[in-house]
């Protein structure tokens, strides 16, 4: 037996994701509500899966992709590194509630993993233990 519930596979990690940050940020339950780093982590981890899970979770990266395209068109010329960048500052210091973290902590992995670099290792790195949780 290598994992604890079988067969997870990319979609039902997103699924996982989406019902732990639906029903965690709220809290209301034996456990306290997550808070502003697990909501962070957990945000980006899920923006991943969605990127990885495609099919219905596509929604949420095509979104993301069509608010860049806006951007470049306001904008020519800025580029997803600036992109993340701008989004990670905007995240670490502006006061903003769970939820808003869970949002733009998706919309903030998908931007950093099409930037390259670092984040595009991690993110295919998140994507591969998705599939591999068989």
């Amino acid at each position: 037996m290598n994992s604890v519930f079988g067969n997870l596979g990319t979609v039902g990690l997103a699924v996982v994701l989406t019902v732990l940050l639906l029903v965690g940020i709220p809290g209301g339950g034996k456990l306290k509500p997550l808070g502003w780093w697990p909501t962070l982590i957990l945000s980006m981890l899920a923006g991943s899966a969605y990127k990885a899970a495609g099919g219905l979770f596509k929604v949420v990266p095509d979104l993301v992709g069509s608010l860049i395209d806006t951007v470049n068109g306001l904008v020519p010329g800025v580029t997803m590194p600036a992109l993340a960048l701008s989004l990670a500052i905007f995240i670490l210091f502006k006061r903003l509630t769970a939820k808003q973290v869970g949002l733009l902590g998706i919309a903030f992995w998908y931007v950093a993993a099409g930037a390259g670099g670092t984040w595009a290792y991690v993110s295919d790195s998140i994507a591969n233990l998705g599939a591999n949780l068989a």
